[in-house]
């Protein structure tokens, strides 16, 4: 027995029910002249449809392509906080790219997921407008994406972000770290701040145990608000590692410093079984006022490595002769780079001992040795 046929209601449409689909068409219309800005000449479609087309670039004789994903984490809580929504598309894709390319990838196209329980058609431009300045930093194209309205599954104000980029590599070319041999210096290269990692803990200690609001300023942070230098987008190193490709510095591995800090990432760019180790001499490289605002607050010296860059954002290795063309080709790319260790046999694992040199001035030595 069928089911009693009633009357169309005006009423029952799906925008009643929460989702408005003239908002999102509304949205596509302003990323496509968006998206248009971070075209490459391999990219055969992009915004607009089911799926977006790219071709391999030439030269490529024996080509691998390599994926990365990953999302922004509780970094958005500060951008809900205080109203900033424009930067958290360049952290969107600074995660995403900057691990891409350790393995010596050229990032060729990004892909996002934005989702929200009701779109705010304005705020979804301003975070898709710093993801296309993050593709245009990292040289990849906005390929396409997705906007996911969920209706009563998100709080109001609030959404979550994801994002994929994909790269392509020689085979041969692989930055593996087989190459790696004791003596190799490590480069730090300076983060921004917190980057996109250790908010949650980061957000506890200054505005709960703290107690500071958003827009107090630290006389340690130099000016800069609680909310500057929680928003603060994330660096970028596409430019910097292709710079010591493009100089003839063949660099031999590298590690993006994300979540587990200086303790769990840099022993990722060594190979399994190699017996070998890194060691990394603090004092070597400043380390950034926020994270002395963070120390001082209480947090343990053992826990600040593990939950924290520090300081640094990308470590790469390269032999030791070509440490100082690394460092100059760095510098000039505007990158802030420093020796900050060496690989050395071991187990790998990271050691920490204090700097053989001159220490950088005002340094407090806030990273402990770890074992």
């Amino acid at each position: 027995m069928s089911a009693d046929r009633r009357a169309p209601d005006e009423s029952l449409t799906y925008k009643s029910a929460g989702v408005d689909i003239e908002a999102g068409n509304a949205l596509v219309d302003r990323i496509k002249p968006l998206a248009r800005k971070t075209m490459r000449p391999e990219v055969v479609a992009g915004i607009g449809g089911f799926s977006g087309l790219c071709a391999i670039p030439s030269g490529y004789k024996n080509p691998l392509l390599v994926s990365g994903t990953d999302g922004v984490g509780t970094k958005l809580k500060s951008a809900f906080a205080t109203g900033r929504h424009d930067t958290v598309g360049i952290d969107l894709v600074a995660m995403c790219v900057n691990d891409v390319i350790v393995t010596g990838a050229e990032p060729l196209f990004f892909l996002d997921y934005f989702a929200t329980g009701k779109l705010e058609v304005e705020i979804a431009e301003q975070v898709i407008t710093g993801i296309t300045e993050g593709c245009k930093q990292a040289g990849c194209a906005l390929l396409g994406g997705e906007t996911a309205e969920l209706p009563g599954f998100y709080p109001a104000g609030e959404y979550d972000l994801a994002g994929f980029a994909v790269g392509v590599v020689e085979r041969d070319q692989v930055k593996d770290g087989r190459a790696l041999r004791v003596g190799d210096r490590i480069i730090g290269m300076a983060s921004s701040g917190l980057h996109s990692n250790g908010h949650s803990l980061a957000r506890k200690v200054i505005l709960e145990h703290l107690g500071l609001g958003w827009d107090d300023r630290p006389a340690v942070l130099a000016g800069a608000t609680v909310a500057d230098e929680l928003i603060r987008p994330t660096k970028i190193y596409v430019s910097a590692l292709r710079a010591l490709t493009q100089g003839g510095v063949a660099w031999k591995g590298a590690a993006h410093i994300t979540g587990g800090g200086l303790v769990d990432n840099p022993p990722r760019l060594l190979p399994q079984g190699a017996g070998l180790g890194l060691r990394l001499y603090h004092g070597s490289w400043p380390v950034l006022p926020i994270f002395r605002l963070l120390q001082d607050a209480g947090v343990p010296r053992s826990e600040m490595p593990r939950a924290f860059n520090m300081g640094l954002g990308m470590l790469v290795a390269v032999a030791r002769e070509d440490e100082r063309r690394a460092l100059g080709l760095l510098i000039q790319a505007g990158h802030e780079a420093f020796p900050v260790g060496d690989i050395i046999e071991g187990d790998g694992e990271v050691e920490f001992i204090p700097s053989p040199e001159d220490t950088i001035p005002g340094y407090a030595g806030s990273i402990p040795r770890l074992k």
